[in-house]
């Protein structure tokens, strides 16, 4: 397996011992919304980092995949003290969120344009400590069907994955629209398995679920923990669903926090949620920790080095 590339320089699959978060965000700024909650800076950083410190100590916690993207806030910098500060890897990562959030260069911009720009971040890093990206999402669209400066980000991103060998992370507002995600992503000629279609607990569409699995792509159930969203107890439903239809080997699990008021030190869920209400639900339904293991370790790292099922399985301790 390649090894996975995070804000402090590549890491072998074989050294992450624990669970991986792979669908966070560590530094953001979608103010655009109109949310001022909606902000991580540095200004978090102690909270951050001391709250993923204790998650590695109590569960292991080994690395967590920041999804924040440009026009997102994204701050490498930021993420790299939070990385040294917690001793948890942290992966980075490029491309473009949902249209509200594109910045003038989307809309002026041609699709290969567009995937030259994540290339170049890829393999040259940004910021100023030029930082690679060691992910391409999160890929955003709003709907069923992508809008059109949507679909040409979606086809960049296609492309750039192509060309680096990253894997592709999604937005789907609510759940919606993954299918057709999935099918602009492979239609440019990306392997289904290196492509994790996101917010899929927000869809309560077991159909559409096994349907994203059986073509080979991991289903995100990414904002658990979310109840404004959806309840818990209707992810779980959702989950085991999955489980029963034999499609663990395509199941990633995360909180997707993204608000300020979600950190553990300001009274919300934090990142931890996962480790300490939503899993153990999830082993008294009479799931094996063998299987969630599979879920919040071997799956995110098969899908950030972009292992198929015949090299991927073996190649993780």
């Amino acid at each position: 397996m390649r090894p996975v590339q995070t804000v402090a320089g590549p890491l072998s699959p074989s050294a992450v011992r624990g669970p991986v978060l792979p669908h966070e965000h560590l530094a953001l700024d979608l103010r655009r919304a109109g949310n001022r909650e909606a902000v991580l800076d540095g200004s978090h950083v102690p909270d951050i980092a001391g709250e993923l410190s204790l998650l590695r100590e109590r569960f292991g916690l080994s690395l967590v995949v920041d999804q924040t993207c440009r026009g997102m806030g994204r701050d490498t910098a930021t993420l790299g003290r939070i990385s040294a500060g917690s001793g948890v890897a942290v992966v980075a990562a490029t491309g473009w969120y949902c249209e509200a959030f594109h910045p003038p260069e989307v809309r002026r911009t041609d699709s290969g344009r567009l995937a030259d720009v994540m290339v170049r971040e890829i393999v040259d890093g940004t910021g100023p400590l030029r930082i690679r990206p060691g992910l391409i999402g999160e890929i955003g669209s709003h709907g069923e069907q992508p809008s059109g400066a949507e679909a040409r980000v979606f086809t960049a991103a296609a492309r750039a994955a192509v060309r680096t060998g990253l894997s592709v992370a999604t937005h789907a507002r609510l759940g919606a629209g993954g299918l057709a995600q999935l099918g602009l992503l492979t239609g440019r000629g990306l392997a289904p398995h290196r492509v994790a279609i996101g917010h899929q607990d927000l869809l309560d569409d077991p159909v559409t679920h096994r349907r994203l699995a059986a073509e080979g792509a991991y289903v995100s159930f990414d904002t658990i923990g979310k109840s404004g969203y959806q309840d818990d107890t209707v992810r779980l439903r959702l989950l085991l669903a999955l489980l029963d239809a034999g499609y663990a080997g395509r199941v990633l699990l995360s909180c997707d926090v993204s608000r300020r008021t979600h950190l553990s030190a300001r009274g919300g869920t934090g990142y931890g949620h996962l480790f300490r209400t939503f899993l153990p639900r999830v082993r008294a339904a009479g799931v094996t920790d063998a299987v969630i293991d599979l879920m919040t370790r071997r799956n995110p790292l098969r899908f950030l080095t972009g292992a198929g099922d015949e090299d991927g399985a073996d190649a993780l301790p």
